[in-house]
């Protein structure tokens, strides 16, 4: 090996049956995360979004190039930029000008029980979008030309550890991805060879922000989960 290795990390001294409680107390947190389409503009402390975004740079990746980029878009004008560009990206996937709609009817109907529409007026409402960005090419000093590996499940991952972070700090999030997304670059002023994957929506849900029944229907353990 070419570099020097440091011990693994020191896992607690806990019993078994500690484990489990703890593992049961993190599910019974998550659980109760929802995708949150309804906002306040109450302000939320940047600390909390620069530890949340340092928890998803701790996230597993490939050769450990860190492929990723977090842009916090918090700007009146940036943000009303994004909704702008974003809306007419959904009104052509909702066929809402009167054309022919980009989505399948398939697509449109998956999406009917949850009640989605090309309208998206929380990407100005909420305080804080915080775009996630995907470096094909970087390494780990970012230089624009070393190969970047395993980029799309990397940043999935440190996305995941994201939204964990921020539910874990008492925020409400919600993943927005239009299709094409390209002006997300533009907006956020990132080079070329980063390509982004999401628009992380995160604030404080409005009082009469509702949840679809149809996003409560969980699939149980037995369905997403198999002992060989």
């Amino acid at each position: 090996m070419s570099e020097k290795h440091h011990p693994y990390p020191a896992m607690p001294e806990i019993s078994d049956q500690e484990r489990v409680l703890r593992a049961i107390a993190a599910f019974e947190r998550l659980k109760t995360r929802r995708s949150c389409r309804s906002f306040t503009d109450q302000p939320v402390p940047r600390e909390v979004i620069e530890h949340a975004i340092s928890a998803a740079g701790t996230a597993p990746n490939g050769a450990n190039h860190q492929p990723w980029h977090f842009a916090v878009v918090s700007s009146p004008g940036k943000k009303a930029a994004i909704r702008e560009a974003a809306e007419k990206e959904e009104r052509r996937f909702y066929g809402a000008d009167g054309d022919k709609p980009k989505a399948s009817d398939e697509w449109l109907d998956a999406l009917d029980p949850i009640g989605t529409d090309a309208n998206k007026p929380f990407l100005e409402t909420a305080p804080h979008l915080i775009v996630c960005f995907a470096q094909r090419k970087g390494g780990i000093d970012e230089d624009g030309e070393t190969q970047n590996y395993y980029v799309n499940e990397s940043v999935g991952i440190a996305c995941g550890m994201l939204i964990s972070t921020l539910h874990e700090a008492g925020l409400a999030t919600l993943t927005h991805t239009p299709s094409p997304m390209g002006f997300l670059r533009e907006i956020c002023e990132r080079p070329d060879w980063e390509k982004p994957l999401m628009i992380v929506v995160v604030g404080h849900p409005a009082a009469d922000a509702t949840v679809p029944e149809h996003a409560v229907k969980k699939k149980p353990l037995s369905q997403i989960a198999s002992w060989l």
